[in-house]
């Protein structure tokens, strides 16, 4: 088990060092449910994971010759993927084939006791296998199945394979990312997948307290492309109702200016945000043009941002005679908005991310100890924590199979007949 004082998030008063004093153990606000993780790449997995974080009890079910595909991709040590000491964490491993007839019985069995089944086949997949709503909601009236996909359950493209990457395209995303005069710019990361994960995990919450209130389960019907349209903002109302397109500009704000990413005079680069009439004021006198802010345009973040030339030339400026360092404690003093562009090395080494705990050590069976990102908020009664670092492939198959009954000679007849 994890030391609740490295991986918990209960807010606690900071202890020797300025670092989170000790806290007692603590179940999680979501002790009590489970959550079975039939789904790979990349939404589905994580919207488990965070279930798991806060107390849940996660099975991730994974074939038995075809591990979950995170535990190869990106960079591996000693042989062991490391993305999947993340996305694996506080999730207890087995390994079913779905499509064998036991194993089909098998997982009717584990869907009976639990409270979630968390699934990214494509529409179809599951009810071929014997495994559809139908059956599942037989077995257990009160399970919620969260179904991620590409574009969701029907439409001209329910049966398409669909990835992050599709609905980073599909959504506008990619069209409004990169400079004017460049192409259009893909996340070089699961934007879209992280994205739909936590709205996956908002909508198993929100259906279980339905459940609260009628005692019935439901289907969650997630597409990839809908959450992505949802944090690109009020687009559709602009073109709706004024015909307006918002075009690629760049580190650039349609919205408001000065906003950009600036170079300072030891090659480092800063970024600068003024959402705020009154913080682009601050940093305009900081940078020697106070005289635009009384121009009747500087009012509104539209005005400003249609003299985006003037005003980022005059930071720009500015900011280039001036160290990183130098830069970020003149913005400080004049309580403007400035951040420096970190890589993975800084975030690790930074004060304010140390305070929070943001990145955590937990202890795992194969490395040792690891560092990763700690559970996503604080809450003061029932925090979350990591308990274990994702597991190796089928480590926990035995104990669950016999946490629904299933006896020894039972376990290994179904691992001899290709079920496990």
């Amino acid at each position: 088990m994890t030391d609740p004082s490295l991986s918990g998030r209960p807010g606690p008063e900071p202890g020797a060092g300025g670092r989170p004093a000790p806290e007692p153990p603590a179940a999680g606000p979501l002790a009590g449910l489970r959550v079975l993780d039939l789904a790979t790449l990349f939404a589905g997995p994580l919207a488990a994971t965070l279930l798991g974080d806060y107390g849940a009890e996660v099975i991730k079910v994974e074939h038995p010759h075809r591990p979950d595909p995170s535990r190869g991709h990106g960079p591996a040590k000693d042989g062991i993927g490391l993305w999947w000491k993340l996305l694996g964490r506080n999730k207890k491993t087995v390994t079913l084939d779905l499509s064998h007839p036991d194993g089909r019985d098998v997982l009717l069995r584990l869907a009976a006791g639990a409270d979630v089944v968390v699934e990214n086949f494509r529409p179809g997949t599951l009810e071929r296998w014997g495994l559809g709503w139908e059956e599942l909601s037989a077995r257990n009236p009160g399970l919620v199945l969260a179904r991620v996909t590409g574009f969701g359950q029907f439409g001209p493209y329910a049966r398409r394979p669909g990835f992050g990457t599709l609905a980073e395209a599909m959504s506008g995303f990619a069209a409004i990312t990169g400079e004017p005069d460049g192409p259009p710019t893909l996340p070089p990361f699961g934007l879209a997948d992280a994205i739909a994960a936590l709205t996956t995990s908002y909508a198993v919450m929100a259906a279980l307290h339905g459940r609260t209130a009628t005692g019935r389960g439901q289907v969650i019907d997630l597409a990839l492309i809908e959450p992505m349209l949802t944090v690109l903002g009020p687009q559709p109302l602009w073109y709706d109702q004024l015909g307006h397109v918002q075009p690629r500009t760049g580190n650039r704000s349609a919205n408001v200016a000065p906003r950009n990413t600036y170079r300072t005079a030891d090659g480092s680069w800063v970024a600068v945000s003024t959402s705020a009439e009154s913080v682009a004021g601050r940093v305009m006198r900081l940078v020697g043009r106070p005289e635009v802010i009384d121009e009747p345009w500087f009012a509104t973040g539209a005005g400003r941002a249609r003299h985006a030339e003037e005003l980022d030339g005059a930071v720009a400026g500015w900011i280039a005679r001036h160290d990183r360092a130098e830069v970020l404690a003149a913005f400080e003093k004049a309580e403007a908005a400035v951040a420096p562009i970190y890589d993975i090395r800084e975030v690790m080494a930074d004060p304010q991310y140390q305070a929070l705990d943001s990145i955590t050590e937990v202890p795992d069976e194969e490395l040792g100890t690891v560092r990763m990102q700690n559970v996503l908020f604080r809450l003061s009664e029932t925090p979350g924590g990591i308990r274990w670092a994702g597991r190796p492939h089928g480590a926990d198959t035995d104990e669950v199979l016999a946490g629904i009954g299933l006896t020894g000679p039972e376990i290994g007849a179904l691992r001899a007949a290709g079920a496990l």
